[in-house]
């Protein structure tokens, strides 16, 4: 892993399956596309701090009758300094990453930040249906990371689910809070 300071763009593109969050990272090495989902809980913005890429390699896909070959880098550690404003949604254009590859559950243990008792865990009227797609992590906690190597869709479903049950991302933190 190399670590660099730069400047990560993050964009929301709405696709056939929906929205979905790819980045362009600025850095000293060079500019790079980044296609992670640990970004789908991002916001559309500027983010600048350091990034460790673990990987560099080159990637193509076909969209609205082009070609587009790009740089990926996979990133392994973000630690940001800054948020800027939101950007702009973009429509079409970028191949969604679930299209690219096929999708493999991967089961990891969950980094969880902060430990609240059971009793005091987020409650809602569909606890059975939260439980399965949360796993390991429920009951849910304050605050919590998900864990961005399982599979991709079911990763979204987890942010959409936290938004809806009153969880804010916190950037800086790379955490999502309970209001």
């Amino acid at each position: 892993m190399i670590k660099v300071a730069g400047v990560l763009h993050i964009k929301i593109v709405t696709g056939r399956n929906g929205d979905f969050r790819v980045g362009r990272l600025v850095t000293e090495l060079g500019e790079f596309a980044v296609k992670d989902a640990e970004l789908d809980q991002y916001e559309a913005g500027r983010y600048e701090g350091d990034f460790g890429i673990s990987q560099i390699s080159p990637s193509y896909y076909s969209t609205a009758g082009r070609l587009v070959v790009e740089v990926r880098a996979t990133l392994a550690m973000i630690a940001l300094a800054s948020v800027d404003e939101p950007e702009p949604t973009v429509i079409g254009l970028e191949q969604d990453p679930l299209d690219e590859v096929p999708v493999v559950p991967v089961k990891i243990q969950p980094i969880v930040t902060e430990t609240v008792p059971e009793s005091m865990a987020v409650e809602t009227t569909d606890s059975a249906a939260d439980a399965e797609l949360f796993g390991l992590l429920w009951p849910l906690a304050d605050a919590l990371k998900l864990d961005p190597t399982v599979d991709r869709n079911v990763f979204r479903k987890q942010r959409d689910r936290l938004k809806a049950i009153g969880y804010r991302f916190e950037p800086m933190g790379q955490q999502w809070i309970r209001n």
